[in-house]
């Protein structure tokens, strides 16, 4: 594990080493001034470990969120430099790019940054345009009356994702007058500590619906006890390898995988009233052959973002056998959604944040 880890670590360490390398050489400027700037670059890519080892708990609330987003958002950064420097490289390697435009260039500097900055600010507006998705759902199973679900998975609610941002998610739920609302996990971002301080889980009964959910990876990285005690206090059913009935439908939640001891899924459908429209949650979308065998009307699964940003979406795409929209196997159909909120950098390239409005409608 500790091999691993130091070899995730060095690929953005080596990113760093290549891009500070870069800037030096690129800027026109004095060394003392090419040292500050790439000094400031490596200090706000080392913040990022701030908010991984607890630290930014024992800071005050506004201070902590501006070290989170510089931090966070530094990895992303970073990510689309590189990716920059890489082309202008690769485009002088064959004899497409002249020499002069990496070396003592100041009008290469600033056509970076210029564009780097317009990426990144419409990346921005992008991620906090939340994306509504209609979505169909017929069934032969008996039902009273036609129902509205809206379904989300990774608020990911903490130093960055706010109560005033969350208030807004909740009023848009609103909206929709929903009869049921479930969440497929990563309520909490990594550390319960923001969501107290705020008091977000006020914001959470205000929703006009009951509310089910399962966990998520992150509630168990924030501390699961707690996680679990904030689910209790924002008034949200919280299903641990366990089945709620409510009205026509079976809500089966499934614990995350990061518990290796969690209850097998045939295991768990022996609790399930199997008459009813069966809608399972499960974080992690992985395996979905399993609620296909075993007669799940619907699985609601996150986790994946989508990537969150471009090309990362490639990675995860080739991951899971769906990484992101609407997917049907047999009788059974899922919907992995890229998430409500997201973790770390508010950036949003070739993804979406996303609600999704499923209306349930019987076909007798």
């Amino acid at each position: 594990m500790n091999l691993w880890f130091l070899l995730i670590l060095a690929i953005p360490l080596l990113g760093v080493a290549y891009v500070s390398w870069h800037v030096w050489v690129l800027l026109p400027l004095a060394n003392m001034w090419k040292a500050t700037i790439i000094a400031a670059g490596v200090v706000c890519f080392f913040m990022l470990f701030l908010d991984l080892s607890g630290t930014l708990d024992k800071l005050p609330l506004p201070l902590a969120r501006v070290l989170y987003e510089i931090g966070t958002s530094s990895i992303i950064v970073l990510l689309y430099v590189v990716m920059a420097f890489l082309v202008l490289d690769a485009g002088r390697l064959l004899h497409l790019v002249p020499r002069s435009w990496l070396f003592q260039n100041g009008v290469t500097a600033a056509a970076l940054c210029g564009l780097l900055f317009t990426l990144f600010l419409c990346a921005h507006i992008h991620y906090k345009n939340k994306v509504r998705v209609p979505l169909e759902l017929e069934t032969s199973k008996p039902l009273s009356k036609d129902y509205t679900l809206v379904m989300a998975s990774d608020l990911h609610l903490g130093y960055h994702n706010t109560r005033r941002e969350l208030a807004r998610w909740i009023d848009l739920i609103n909206v929709e007058k929903p009869d049921l609302v479930l969440i497929a996990g990563d309520i909490i971002d990594l550390s319960v500590h923001p969501l107290l301080q705020e008091d977000m889980a006020a914001e959470f009964r205000r929703l006009q619906a009951p509310v089910y959910a399962c966990l998520g990876n992150h509630e168990y990285y924030s501390g699961e006890p707690r996680a679990h005690q904030f689910y209790l206090d924002a008034g949200i059913h919280l299903l641990r390898d366990s089945c709620a009935v409510v009205g026509d439908f079976c809500i089966i939640g499934r614990d995350d995988r990061t518990n290796l001891r969690r209850t097998p899924l045939p295991q768990l459908l022996q609790q399930a009233d199997r008459k009813k429209y069966t809608i399972l949650l499960d974080h992690q979308p992985y395996h979905l052959e399993q609620a296909e065998r075993a007669g799940i009307d619907l699985q609601l699964s996150g986790h994946t973002h989508e990537g969150q940003v471009w090309p990362a979406s490639w990675i995860t795409h080739s991951l899971y056998e769906c990484a992101w929209g609407s997917h049907r196997r047999g009788n059974t159909r899922y919907y992995v959604s890229s998430g409500l909120g997201i973790w770390g950098g508010k950036f949003r390239i070739g993804t979406q944040s996303e609600y999704v409005v499923g209306k349930v409608r019987g076909i007798n």
